[in-house]
């Protein structure tokens, strides 16, 4: 029911000198278009440019004519222009819009092709800058040549470099749900392709200040936050290396043994270990299938995958009431009492238990944890990192503990267990909120000052990534690419001690989300928000002041209402969580007095053991360290060879390296040396030798052994890989091990078969180089 759209037809005619015969009528599929099952849609005129007969790339298929949309490619597609003049109703019918649109596309990368006079999009100075870098870290040549598998490399490369540059410049890191899991899935693709091209270290971060010199001045936030995506890319590489070799080598296992099936397909047991094992994403196992004609037995996989969820869902039954609320309407519950007070009374309307909600009887289990639904309530739900209320709800003849506090839909439970008495559908009831509730608020409040002082010390580059609020203690997570130094969180410290003493008041306001927006407010990343939202301002006397805030945050939690009763702030801990993701702990009110109380405590045992004064301690301490660092430097150089000796053992098996070439084959034993200090030596020869392949042998007192192997970069390019040799050799003296091509460790049980391991080593080497 998609009619033929010849109103376009006829304009196209009438009024550009385009011929009748290039005017064409295309099916459903090519010249309607419709985001989804239904709403607004139209007909479209897409505008196809003719490349000329010698860049179809399907000549050589039986039968093929070069036509629009026949597949090749010597018509693209370049504009678009979708006249929106439709309603897609549920039952598939169309009705008429009371206004009509344009929508208009068109390809840059495309256009940019055919101005430039170029094959293809990867051709253009949009990505030859990123394909020339590549060229320039592999130490190989892009060719554009189609269906050329190391051109293809390049073309995968410098496509995903530049998504996740702008993916993560706007909050979105890699991580195993939702958006960040696309972002993983897009790195791990390229990092596979850089092998590819004989790239086995970290590369991708490399090409950042590529896309930044190339689309800086057009997107100046990918300027600002440059080192921060830097960090993230690299992060994430680094890990995804360490099991990316291992699992290439699993791959090859599993592409094998499906090569000599009749349906060459990879087992879903290979493709699910591949996933859970080693990371790799099912669409780049498929991706590497397809490469040697392969398929997948996704069905399997999938199964392996949900049995693996149902037991991460067994794991977690019973932890919340809300799993017993399946398709259940429940009642809206008025907690607007929660920002005004800290006890209000309420109609208990009834009950979650196992069996669902109760709404009739009477409860008087005191065994199991039950959740009460009152008509409305002063407890705060569980939101927006802040935890949710505990406390009291009573009656005249019962008592219930309220030990948490969450929220489905717009129904408030108060999850806890009845003390004493017992309760009935229609009672009312006093609800009170604890006391502890007051710390929280103190932590809550210190939470958006502390935002703040990190943006004023680290710049505006920092962002929230999520936070906790509780009553012990404030948990703060935000992009910064690297750890904090001492410097820099007294100085956040200050910040944010400086904002409490000053007593600013803390004002709260209900708002239109676009007004919000225009005086400054902060939304975090990723948030769902509706027309209205309450924004936090502190520094502001009221609601017409909020414009002179310091802070101005979207937030619906409670706080206190002025900085002054915050008490106090300091950090606790400051730690990684993740690639370009930091995380402060910190302390406010009554668990900042208990923390220094402890502390002092501490101090007061320090200076009895030491009988120094307290002025003295840090000093003491410190002389004891040094000290004890000496004596185990001593004591271990008295156990075995100095460094210096052991880079003399190695120079010598050096000397005495047999040739392949221009590459030195270094293999011996290094008697004595520890393994730190051998994998020095190592990293010395690799410079001296500029071409080797070093493998030393270090037998123990106690009749062990340890195996070290190292490759320079251009003998891996002809697949000699540290990994593989300790993998081979160690089995010969009772061991295992293995590592990354250019470095390896194994170790064995058997010292008496360590030449013979050895000797192994320099016939597999010897195999690879000739």
């Amino acid at each position: 029911n998609c009619p033929a759209d010849t109103e376009a037809a006829e304009l196209w005619a009438k009024l550009t000198s385009l011929p009748k015969e290039r005017i064409l009528f295309c099916s459903k599929k090519d010249n309607f278009w419709e985001m989804g099952t239904t709403g607004p849609c139209g007909p479209c005129s897409e505008i196809h440019i003719d490349l000329g007969p010698e860049h179809c790339d399907m000549q050589h298929i039986p039968g093929h004519q070069c036509a629009v949309n026949a597949g090749c490619a010597r018509f693209i597609e370049l504009w678009n222009l979708v006249f929106i003049q439709f309603n897609r109703k549920l039952d598939c019918s169309l009705e008429r819009l009371d206004a009509n649109y344009v929508d208009t596309g068109a390809g840059l990368e495309r256009i940019t092709a055919v101005l430039q006079k170029k094959n293809s999009n990867y051709e253009t100075d949009l990505f030859m800058p990123i394909i020339g870098a590549v060229e320039d870290l592999a130490g190989k040549k892009f060719t554009a040549q189609l269906g050329n598998k190391t051109d293809n490399a390049f073309r995968v490369i410098a496509d995903h470099i530049r998504t996740l540059t702008f993916a993560i410049t706007d909050g979105v890191s890699p991580s195993n749900d939702g958006r960040g899991y696309v972002m993983r899935r897009i790195l791990r693709r390229a990092c596979r392709f850089g092998r590819a091209l004989d790239l086995h270290e970290p590369f991708m971060h490399k090409l950042v200040n590529v896309i930044v010199s190339n689309m800086g001045d057009a997107f100046s936030e990918i300027k600002d936050r440059a080192e921060f995506v830097e960090s993230v890319i690299q992060a994430e590489e680094a890990s995804f290396g360490r099991t990316l070799d291992r699992g290439l080598e699993l791959f090859a296992s599993a592409a094998q043994t499906a090569q000599k099936t009749a349906d060459k397909i990879i087992s879903g047991e290979d493709a699910f270990q591949l996933y859970d094992t080693f990371g790799f994403p099912l669409d780049l196992t498929q991706l590497m299938a397809r490469e040697q004609e392969l398929k997948v037995n996704v069905s399997q996989f999938e199964t392996l995958m949900t049995a693996q969820r149902e037991r991460g869902r067994a794991a977690q039954k019973g932890t919340s009431l809300a799993a017993a609320l399946t398709g259940v309407q429940m009642p809206v519950t008025d907690d607007a009492a929660k920002y005004e007070t800290d006890s209000c009374g309420a109609e208990l309307l009834g009950w979650i238990d196992a069996k669902g909600f109760e709404t009739a009887g009477t409860l008087a289990d005191t065994e199991n944890t039950t959740a009460l639904v009152l008509d409305k309530t002063c407890f705060y739900a569980e939101s927006g990192g802040q935890v949710g209320d505990g406390g009291r709800i009573k009656t005249t003849t019962a008592e219930f503990a309220v030990e948490g506090t969450e929220k489905i839909a717009d129904c408030v439970l108060h999850r806890g267990k009845l003390v004493s008495g017992s309760l009935s559908v229609g009672d009312a009831v006093q609800a009170s909120v604890d006391s502890e509730r007051q710390a929280t608020m103190k932590n809550h409040t210190a939470t958006h000052i502390l935002q703040w002082a990190l943006q004023s010390v680290l710049g505006d580059t920092v962002k929230q990534q999520g936070s906790l609020v509780c009553m012990d203690y404030l948990r703060f997570d935000f992009t910064c690419p690297k750890a904090l130094t001492s410097e820099q969180i007294k100085e956040i410290e200050d910040k944010v001690a400086e904002k409490i003493h000053e007593a600013l008041p803390v004002t709260t306001a209900v708002m239109g989300i676009d007004n919000a927006k225009k005086l400054g407010a902060m939304a975090l990343f990723g948030e769902q928000y509706g027309d209205e939202v309450r924004v936090l301002a502190i520094g502001a006397k009221d609601e017409s002041d909020i414009a002179s805030a310091f802070s101005k945050e979207f937030c619906g939690g409670t706080h206190v209402a002025n900085t002054a009763q915050i008490g106090g702030f300091a950090v606790l801990k400051e730690e990684s969580i993740s690639a370009g993701v930091r995380r402060i702990t910190a302390l406010t009110g009554p668990g900042l007095i208990e923390h220094l109380m402890d502390r002092s405590r501490v101090v007061d045992e320090l200076i009895e053991t030491l009988k120094a004064p307290a002025d003295q301690v840090a000093a003491r301490v410190a002389k004891l360290l040094d000290d004890n660092k000496k004596l185990k430097k001593e004591l271990k150089s008295g156990g075995g060879k100095s460094a210096g000796d052991a880079l003399a053992e190695a120079n010598k098996l050096l000397n005495a390296a047999e040739k392949v070439g221009e590459a030195s084959v270094i293999v011996g034993q290094l008697p004595g040396v520890p393994v730190d200090q051998a994998r020095t030596a190592i990293d010395s020869l690799k410079k001296k030798a500029k071409s080797a392949a070093i493998v030393f042998g270090i037998a123990t007192d106690d009749g062990k052994v340890m195996l070290l192997a190292g490759v320079t970069d251009d003998l891996i390019k002809q697949g000699v890989k540290a990994g593989d040799i300790v993998k081979e050799i160690a089995p010969i003296v009772g061991g295992g091990g293995g590592g990354r091509p250019n470095m390896a460790q194994a170790g064995g049980k058997d010292a008496s078969k360590l030449d013979e391991a050895l000797a192994k080593a320099k016939i597999l080497i010897a195999e690879k180089l000739s």
